[in-house]
């Protein structure tokens, strides 16, 4: 028991997962963090930037390929995550928004990702690709609302190879700037973290009393079907 909570607290950090892992365990997790609601808690932005980091130990330890094809194959990884995420918003619909909270699953987490895709259609796949949390349940709720399915895959890959290969070409090109890097890997995470979970952060902050008028307005069980304009 206490190897297999050793193991999962290792997932939440990317230097490990860069290390012990290498490119079989970064495919795996950003597949998981970007289509399966239990994967939320997973690094994402972080991962990708050390990764980009590591870039060279990543190539030679994978065939010693070129680091733009270890892109590709992430933001392959990323685009399957989310086609998996949405093929179970088709097949759980609403039952998902009728679903107690557990451990691995909130229920504000899904009407967080429901109430930004609302509000920007089908932009929302490509946005919530750099928000965490939001980009795990975004494809779950396109497929339970119903969205175009050619609509969802343009966006779908678009985001995913535009937040991989931003994220991983800032961490391999500032690397080259500052060689000493990996020295601040610790500094550097937080600084990922606080900053690409500041708008979930003022979302709930300042959100509150709007989503407690619409909850009155619209209860949970019941979801408004997108429109075509909308998507």
């Amino acid at each position: 028991m206490d190897q297999i909570l050793e193991f999962f607290k290792h997932l939440i950090n990317p230097s490990w997962i860069i290390e012990h892992g290498g490119l079989y365990l970064l495919l795996a997790i950003v597949f998981a963090e970007t289509g399966l609601f239990i994967g939320f808690f997973l690094p994402g932005d972080s991962l990708l930037f050390i990764a980009g980091i590591y870039s060279e130990d990543l190539c030679s330890s994978f065939f010693d390929l070129p680091f733009v094809v270890i892109m590709i194959l992430i933001a392959i990884a990323g685009v399957l995550g989310n086609m998996v995420g949405f093929w179970f918003g088709q097949k759980s619909g609403p039952i998902m928004f009728k679903k107690k909270d557990t451990f691995f699953f909130k229920q504000k987490h899904l009407h967080q990702a429901h109430d930004f895709f609302v509000k920007y259609g089908g932009g929302a796949i490509f946005f919530a690709r750099f928000l965490p949390i939001i980009r795990t349940f975004a494809p779950i709720v396109a497929g339970i609302v119903q969205m175009d399915r050619k609509k969802f895959m343009l966006y779908n890959v678009i985001g995913s190879f535009s937040w991989v290969f931003s994220m991983m070409l800032a961490g391999h090109y500032l690397d080259k700037l500052f060689p000493n890097l990996k020295d601040h890997l610790e500094l550097i995470i937080l600084i990922i973290v606080l900053i690409t979970t500041l708008p979930v952060i003022l979302k709930l902050v300042f959100g509150k009393a709007k989503q407690r008028h619409n909850d009155h307005d619209h209860p949970q069980s019941e979801l408004p079907k997108a429109t075509d304009s909308t998507l």
